[in-house]
């Protein structure tokens, strides 16, 4: 059997704050303490644990490096401190009221509309938050646990995600736009000549331009409007097929002879912001996604 913890969680939420807040007194005030209580929560701490967490350094307290280890592994036991309270909640509640969604854009929309009515038939007074996000947005949604479950290109680090569908992307632009006059298979140098369509990145640190080098760029929030640009002439872009099928059988637009590279894959995983903890509504309403996901995939082939 394990022995008791030493150290409470208010002792750590003690060091937290001091390292956080930058001072004993900016972290009484944080935690709505006296400075002497915290002074004492940390140094007791020391003395239990037999080590040094801080060294005066001029006028200023420093972490030692046996500091920083604790104040990581800190963080980390009073994060999950918080899930498991937060889980406890959810699971006494039944099925959550709200669930949230980072889905990236790439996704088929009408799909995820076609999962989100099943989902209401079933559960029609839960509500539903998505957020539409971009490469990194999606990561971070997840890390910042701002979402219960994410569909996105990338596994974030610590998580874990189960592959979901495949998508194929092609370079494509109006068929009148002057790459497609050329008559020609078309390099790499003749697309850095011509207007490249960009969807934001939706993450703070956000990846911006064209990854290609075009002289011409346009950045748009949303994919409905690089479409819709692409139709009227104004740039080419890499779509996804399924999202310009319409405008691919209508002739509004037509695929770019590329010499090479004129077609991809992407790869797509759902992914839980933490599967041990979710709730019946997160777990439900991930099998409908996997279950309509297959159902599109048998009527493709």
């Amino acid at each position: 059997m394990a022995s008791s913890p030493r150290i409470s969680l208010e002792q750590w939420r003690s060091l937290l704050a001091v390292v956080d807040a930058n001072g004993y007194a900016q972290a009484a005030a944080a935690l709505h303490k006296s400075q002497s209580a915290v002074t004492y929560a940390v140094q007791k701490m020391e003395a239990l644990l037999d080590v040094k967490i801080f060294e005066v350094i001029g006028r200023k307290a420093h972490l030692t490096p046996t500091g920083v280890v604790l104040y990581r592994r800190a963080k980390a036991l009073l994060d999950e401190a918080g899930a498991l309270e937060q889980a406890a909640g959810t699971l006494a509640a039944g099925w959550e009221p709200e669930l949230r969604l980072s889905v990236e854009i790439i996704f088929p929309t009408w799909l995820l509309l076609q999962c989100f009515a099943r989902f209401a038939d079933e559960r029609p007074q839960t509500r539903i938050e998505l957020y539409e996000s971009v490469l990194s947005g999606t990561e971070e949604a997840l890390l910042q646990r701002k979402v219960d479950l994410a569909i996105g290109s990338q596994v974030p680090a610590g998580f874990i995600g189960d592959p979901l569908m495949r998508l194929r992307f092609i370079a494509a632009a109006h068929p009148d736009h002057p790459l497609h006059r050329l008559g020609r298979e078309l390099t790499l140098q003749d697309l850095r000549k011509h207007r490249h369509l960009i969807i934001r990145d939706t993450g703070s640190h956000r990846r911006s331009g064209s990854w290609l080098g075009a002289e011409q760029s346009w950045t748009v929030s949303q994919k409905a409007t690089s479409i819709h640009a692409a139709v009227m002439g104004l740039g080419f872009a890499w779509f996804p097929e399924e999202t310009i099928r319409g405008e691919l059988e209508r002739g509004e637009l037509k695929a770019l002879p590329l010499r090479e590279g004129g077609e991809r894959w992407g790869d797509l995983y759902l992914v839980f912001a933490d599967r041990d903890y979710a709730g019946p509504g997160a777990l439900r309403l991930a099998a409908i996604i996997r279950e309509h996901v297959a159902e599109q995939r048998k009527g493709v082939q």
